[in-house]
């Protein structure tokens, strides 16, 4: 469950706090305060259960919400009581529940859909319709934030803070142990609800990461999401068995996923509340560099220096603007004098804002003696308020500089404590931006070609019917080749120094000799790797020693041979780690950093969750501090970035197409002028048991829904939209006609959407919402739409509301039938037991289309002007394919 009744939870109409012996009737108390002060609009029950008599819960007076103060021996009874009632929503406070009580709780909520904070919450509180069902010792202001919490004192702390600093809330939950209602429920319902401008989240553990990643995804297209993770220091994966698995740490894994939802990492309460407040402000800005302005040399300094350490770049200032300022002003941080007048101080402000469209602008003030910082700020203010999502303002000093803060706040300017926390604040942004743009890209999982994918499974498969976990590093090598990987021929031989010598001889000298053991894991730390070797005598003399050293390491140390390869000559190559592993939570990853026998010391590695395209590859070498070694530096050629970038779009394709893989160390792997090559490489395998793409915790863009069809003469091609489809739909959009546009989305009067409801056409979450668009090549090659189906399900997939709109001089050929019935057969496919849709009333042939694919049409409960059309998709309804009925005549699919 997700969103189900939630509504009953923040929005109830009435209340009951019900408490039991055995607890006491403190927290209940209190609560009842609470909601007294906060001036509840609803009615507030006390219901106190004395002995197990549960007889005061009655349905003749159902609460939509209640929060439970009782011992977890209780709670199951009382869940049972309240739920026949009709309640659909409690809060259980006390904690303590051990598995049993866990489970027979849920137990008695699931038949009626009761939904369950806690147990161990500390409430919840909407603190603009005065609901504060919480055990808090102070209250929340109303406001536009929305908080969610695992953790109760960090919320008691949170709410102490925020009163003392004048913040308020929308929303504030804290969800205790999270039995039901999990994170990311709360993301589902606070995306959608226009109270929360943002929503900030403290959160210690994730579960469900596929769920959590489609609610975080879906949220932070509508608003920005700022997480603080505890967690940091966690180490690495238990029992490492590959360098790969040594530096991924659970953190690293969130770090990633926080990252590729499009939401915001920040590490400190006081960072979540500054980057709120950024966010909110300045999201629609998406300049890179930034303006300093300050009254004197000092915190100019200061705030480049920030901008230095958070590389956030200064603007640098055009020769026209840099002509009209002062000449001893330097380009940028700008300085006036300290004791510059306020009309100077506005004369400059207007003057740096007018240079650029969009630009930031951060404005710091010190105190001085000969000018007021009131008289500054308002002269300064009513240019703030024109341009309020450019200006960050930051006026250092305390009670000298409160007038002059207020003024600028009630502009709109963004406030900072200090030159550095704005920079800080501005750099948050730079990042979220990024991490936005992450949230745009929709790889499939068959971007790239494998080679030979059938000798990558034999391979595999004849490992796993040996009873071997670990290919050897010859097959190793031969599954990465048979995945486009260049990887250096090697050849296994048994543990027989001659057998080495002569494969040595046909590899060609000189040669690299390593050890093959299964009790193995890193070759070189145990003597077992020998180097340029320039014949067979020390090639024989080298597998020799190898062996009596090996030996001495215990006898539970197995060797099954050697493998001979030869030595690979490249001057300038950079070594580098390319792996996957699987994380517990997030499944699959994959790692790129700085490889070799240090790797684990340098520990310069970022981290992905794949599916992986070219723009989210080159995204993960650019965290690395390796990335600039890259580059050509002195007489030392570029690497090949595109070999690179290719390597880790083709283990994310290994890890969709060999469920069997579940850990992988390339490492080296060499990096050049000349492209890339893998020199060592570990594979470790098991069972598989789901498909490949089934591991992931974001769903990959669903290519193999693409179908190509002969209609109407021509070819078109029926597919899921993806991202880079934007600039196509605009021309799409722009082709329907007025009147279309009024039937289809309900207004008239425009002929062009925004760019930001345009891109939530394009950028959709495929694991809760479906568009398929009908495409085709016109006469000068290029590809356009001809029409379009979409359909979003809710987050129980349920019901799913769909859409169809078909281009104007394209009616009345049955391409809206076709693109209907594609999303019809979708849906039945992913198990939604319903889809509905709004009409006009007046739109008789939208009502035809829909009635000839087996809707049913009633009036709409709230607006005469439109009828709902609905169709079950269960296995028992009747079943109206796309193309089993005649098509209804004259039909004109001018929207739904």
């Amino acid at each position: 469950m997700t969103v189900r009744h939630l509504d009953r939870l923040f929005a109830p109409r009435s209340i009951a706090i019900v408490s039991a012996a055995g607890m006491g009737s403190g927290a209940a108390a209190r609560i009842r305060l609470r909601l007294s002060a906060a001036a509840f609009h609803g009615p507030v029950r006390d219901i106190a259960i004395a002995s197990g008599d549960l007889a005061a819960i009655t349905p003749a007076e159902p609460s939509d919400l209640a929060i439970v103060c009782a011992q977890p021996a209780a709670v199951p009874g009382i869940i049972d009581a309240l739920a026949r009632a009709g309640t659909r929503a409690a809060i259980v406070i006390g904690g303590g529940f051990d598995a049993d009580a866990r489970r027979a709780m849920l137990e008695a909520a699931r038949p009626h859909l009761l939904r369950i904070v806690g147990p161990g919450s500390q409430g919840v509180l909407v603190p603009a319709i005065g609901m504060a069902a919480a055990d808090t010792h102070v209250a929340a202001a109303p406001g536009e934030l929305a908080f969610v919490s695992q953790s109760n004192a960090l919320t008691a702390a949170v709410l102490d803070w925020a009163a003392a600093h004048r913040i308020g809330f929308s929303h504030v939950a804290t969800l205790g142990e999270s039995a039901d209602v999990d994170v990311a429920d709360l993301l589902d319902y606070l995306a959608s609800d226009p109270a929360a401008r943002a929503i900030l989240l403290y959160v210690e553990s994730i579960a469900a990461a596929r769920k959590f990643m489609s609610a975080a995804r879906a949220a932070a297209r509508n608003k920005p999401v700022i997480v603080v993770k505890a967690g940091r220091s966690a180490p690495g994966m238990a029992a490492a068995a590959s360098h790969t698995g040594a530096l991924i740490t659970e953190d690293i894994v969130v770090d990633a996923a926080i990252r590729r939802a499009g939401m915001l990492r920040v590490d400190t309460l006081q960072q979540l509340f500054v980057a709120a407040q950024t966010l909110t402000r300045f999201r629609g800005n998406v300049d890179e560099e930034l303006v300093v302005m300050a009254n004197g040399g000092g915190p100019g300094v200061l705030a480049a220096d920030a901008a230095a350490r958070l590389d956030v770049p200064l603007h640098r200032l055009d020769d026209a603007t840099r002509s009209r300022l002062d000449a001893p002003l330097p380009a940028n941080p700008i300085a006036l004098a300290g004791d510059a007048p306020p009309e100077r101080h506005a004369e400059v402000l207007r003057l740096l804002l007018a240079q650029r469209d969009n630009g930031a602008l951060l404005f710091l003030h010190a105190p001085h003696a000969g000018v007021d910082s009131a008289a500054v700020a308002s002269a300064c203010a009513p240019i703030v308020r024109t341009t309020r999502s450019r200006v960050l303002a930051c006026w250092l000093g305390d009670a000298s500089a409160d007038a002059a803060r207020r003024m600028f706040d009630e502009a709109g300017a963004a406030d900072y404590a200090t030159p550095e926390a704005a920079v800080e604040a501005y750099a948050m942004l730079r990042s979220y931006r990024r991490n936005q743009a992450l949230l745009t890209e929709a790889p499939a999982a068959g971007d790239h070609a494998t080679p030979d994918l059938a000798l990558a499974r034999t391979t595999i498969a004849a490992a796993l019917a040996a009873g071997r976990a670990w290919l050897d590093e010859a097959e190793a090598k031969a599954v990465l080749r048979a995945c486009g990987i260049p990887a250096v021929a090697t050849v296994a031989v048994p543990p027989d120094p001659q057998a080495a010598a002569a494969a040595a001889r046909r590899c060609g000298f000189p040669v690299a000799l390593k050890i093959r053991s299964p009790d193995v894991a890193h070759k070189s730390e145990v003597g077992g790797v020998r180097l340029g070797l320039a014949d067979a005598a020390a090639v024989r003399r080298a597998a020799e020693e190898m062996r009596l050293h090996i030996a001495s390491c215990g006898p539970e140390v197995r060797i099954d041979g050697y493998t001979v390869q030869p030595m690979v000559q490249r001057r300038h190559a950079r070594e580098l780690i390319v792996g996957a592993a699987v994380d517990p939570v997030f499944g699959p990853v994959v790692v790129f950093g700085h490889g070799g026998t240090a790797v684990e010391a340098y520990a310069d590695r970022a981290v992905a969750l794949p599916p992986l395209n070219r723009t989210l590859a080159r995204e993960v070498v650019s965290r690395t501090h390796v990335q600039r070694l890259l580059a050509a530096f002195g007489e030392q050629p570029a690497a090949q970035l595109e070999a690179i970038h290719d390597v880790l779009v083709a283990v994310s394709q290994m890890l969709a197409d060999l469920p069997e893989m579940v850990e992988l160390d390339i490492n080296p792997l060499w990096a050049d002028e000349r492209g890339v090559i893998a020199l060592d490489a570990r594979i470790r395998i098991a069972p598989a048991t789901c498909a490949g793409t089934d591991r992931f915790a974001i769903r990959p863009y669903p290519a193999a829904l693409a179908q190509r069809l002969d209609w109407r003469g021509s070819v078109i091609e029926i597919r899921p939209i993806r991202p880079e489809d934007q600039a196509q739909h605009a021309a799409f959009i722009r082709r329907i006609s007025a009147e279309d546009m009024r039937t289809r989305f309900f207004f008239g009067g425009r002929r062009e959407l925004p760019p930001a409801e345009m891109a939530r056409l394009v950028q959709i979450d495929y694991a809760r919402e479906m568009a398929f668009i009908a495409t085709r090549t016109d006469a000068d090659g290029a590809c356009e739409t001809l029409g379009a189906a979409r359909a979003i399900s809710d987050p129980d997939n349920v019901e799913a509301e769909f859409a169809l709109l078909v281009r104007s001089d394209l009616k009345r050929l049955g391409l809206g039938r076709l693109l209907l019935g594609r999303i019809i057969d979708y849906l039945r496919s992913q198990g939604t037991r319903r889809v509905c849709g709004d009409v006009l009333l007046e739109n008789l042939a939208m009502r035809a289309l829909v009635e000839a694919l087996g809707f049913s049409i009633h009036r709409h409960p709230d607006d005469p002007g439109l009828v709902r059309c609905e169709l079950d998709l269960t296995p028992t309804a009747s079943r109206v394919a796309g193309g089993d009925q005649p098509r209804a005549a004259s039909m004109d699919e001018g929207g739904a």
